[in-house]
């Protein structure tokens, strides 16, 4: 069950069917137009009688409207093929994929042959700053109504740990970026401008550090609640934005906490943690849950993330757009069983036994990523009911694990980086032998492989490349054409640029 999709959509699923009333359509118009995104990223205020100024008067508006910032995770502006362009696709874990024909834009980026006018900047643009407006809204508006005290800490704590995450990516992609903390008034949607990187760092710490106090422990929460922010999740998005700003000190504090919390484990096998069964389980510490509801349920709560990534063809699971790469085979080592956990080939029985995936011969070499694999469901493709791991138990060990390692602590980097490689390989205990380096560049190699490995097809990579520095090097070596002092970051949206009479600026090199 995934309940959280109740919650978000602000009632049961019996009264989604039945109990839609015209005012409770109208509400949810209200709470989505309020920030939705046109070709500028704020919209202006909704026309009519219920806006945020008449909206905001009890403890279900508050709910309700801290629910609509995690809805927007599911959008196509968020986790759609933008969004798998701007994380796999431009790395060396994936290439373009589908047919050769489909998606150019995705092409553009794979190749780093685009500029400020490909979709993909603008599209994930769009999305992230739309939930970033959802949340400022639900953060200046829900201290003013009259409800429970311990219930409004946390709602605001969850839209500030949401927000926390949205610029976390904007700063990782673009750089100097806009700092929008309010609900902006008509003569200021077109005058924005970018904030260096180092104060939208020191917001998003605000942010988590203000979550972290008022979140409550994953164990904490409900089951109908399961899924939403935690104190775990806000420590570890704070402890990968210390990574990024190098405090490795920090960063391992809080990765330590994480680990001596017991609020979570490493699953027994690897292959549970992308299954129906394995979503919200002791390894999730923060994922977007998404349910198939049938066609005639208003607020649908799927997501087109499994549709844009799966098997193209026989059987017709979806669009095959992000194909596993041969640098990413390669970087396995031997019987590592992660790799198959990870890729789809042709000629393999899917993960249900359901059928065999059969050559399509509109795409060369084809292979699908597993980990957005989904069983039947009710709809068509675009239905989709997989959950979207954002932040797992793995991570954080790993990154404890790479920072005890840059600060001189072999031995702890060690500890950790062997805890993913036990459970990898299971019983097996002839591949995956633990690591026994402890000269610090040698183990960083090490490390950084393992992470790879681990964390594969999850959106994680071109994020790691970029901190650690080494993104030239890495394309190059798979044949992409990157330019210093250019590619490091996207280009902001050329139609950004232009709304606001070039007031932005743009990025080195484009």
């Amino acid at each position: 069950m995934k309940q959280l999709i109740n919650t978000i959509n602000g009632f049961s699923n019996v009264e989604l069917r039945f109990k839609m009333t015209k005012r409770l359509l109208i509400i949810f118009t209200v709470i989505f137009s309020l920030q939705a995104c046109s070709e500028d990223f704020l919209n202006r205020d909704p026309k009519g009688n219920l806006t945020a100024e008449t909206f905001f008067e009890n403890e279900q508006h508050a709910i309700w409207a801290t629910n609509a910032i995690y809805a927007n995770f599911r959008s196509w502006e968020y986790c759609g093929l933008p969004y798998l362009g701007a994380t796999d696709i431009v790395s060396d874990d994936s290439d373009k994929g589908s047919t050769e024909t489909d998606g150019p834009y995705l092409k553009e980026v794979d190749d780093f042959q685009f500029d400020a006018t490909n979709q993909t900047f603008s599209t994930i643009w769009k999305g992230h700053y739309q939930t970033i407006a959802r949340a400022n809204i639900a953060i200046n508006r829900i201290p003013d109504i009259d409800m429970k005290a311990e219930l409004k800490e946390r709602l605001i704590g969850e839209a500030k740990f949401l927000r926390a995450f949205n610029y976390f990516r904007l700063v990782q992609w673009f750089g100097d970026i806009p700092l929008v903390l309010t609900q902006l008034a008509d003569d200021q949607y077109f005058s924005q401008k970018r904030n260096p990187k180092t104060e939208i760092y020191t917001q998003i710490e605000k942010d988590l550090l203000d979550a972290i106090s008022a979140l409550p422990e994953r164990s904490k929460y409900k089951s109908e609640d399961l899924g939403r922010a935690t104190k775990g999740a806000a420590k570890g998005i704070l402890a990968k934005l210390y990574m990024l700003d190098k405090k490795f000190d920090k960063a391992l504090v809080l990765c330590e906490e994480i680990i001596k919390s017991g609020e979570y484990s490493l699953l027994p096998n690897y292959n549970q943690i992308f299954t129906q069964a394995g979503e919200n389980g002791a390894e999730s510490m923060f994922e977007i849950g998404a349910v198939a509801l049938q066609a005639s349920v208003v607020g649908s709560g799927a997501t087109p993330y499994n549709m844009v990534q799966g098997v193209r063809g026989v059987p017709n699971l979806g669009w095959g757009f992000n194909r596993p790469s041969d640098d990413l085979i390669a970087n396995y080592e031997a019987g590592d069983p992660r790799r198959q956990a990870t890729i789809i080939y042709v000629g393999e029985v899917l993960p249900d036994g359901s059928t065999i995936v059969q050559d399509n011969p509109e795409i060369l070499d084809e292979r699908f990523n597993q980990k957005a694999w989904v069983g039947s469901h009710p709809g068509l493709q675009d239905n989709g009911p997989g959950n979207i791991r954002l932040l797992r138990y793995a991570d954080i060990i790993l990154l404890a694990a790479e920072a005890a390692n840059e600060l001189g602590n072999a031995s702890k980097a060690l500890e950790y980086v062997n805890m993913t490689r036990k459970r990898a390989r299971g019983t097996n205990n002839f591949i995956l032998k633990d690591l026994t380096i402890t000269d610090k560049d040698a183990l960083r190699t090490a490390i950084r492989r393992e992470r790879r490995s681990e964390l594969a097809m999850e959106q994680h990579r071109w994020f790691d490349l970029q901190r650690w520095g080494i993104q030239k090097e890495v394309m190059t070596k798979v044949g992409k054409t990157f330019v210093s002092n250019k590619h490091e970051l996207f280009p902001l949206p050329q139609t950004e640029i232009d709304l606001g009479g070039g007031s932005l600026g743009q990025n080195q090199g484009y």
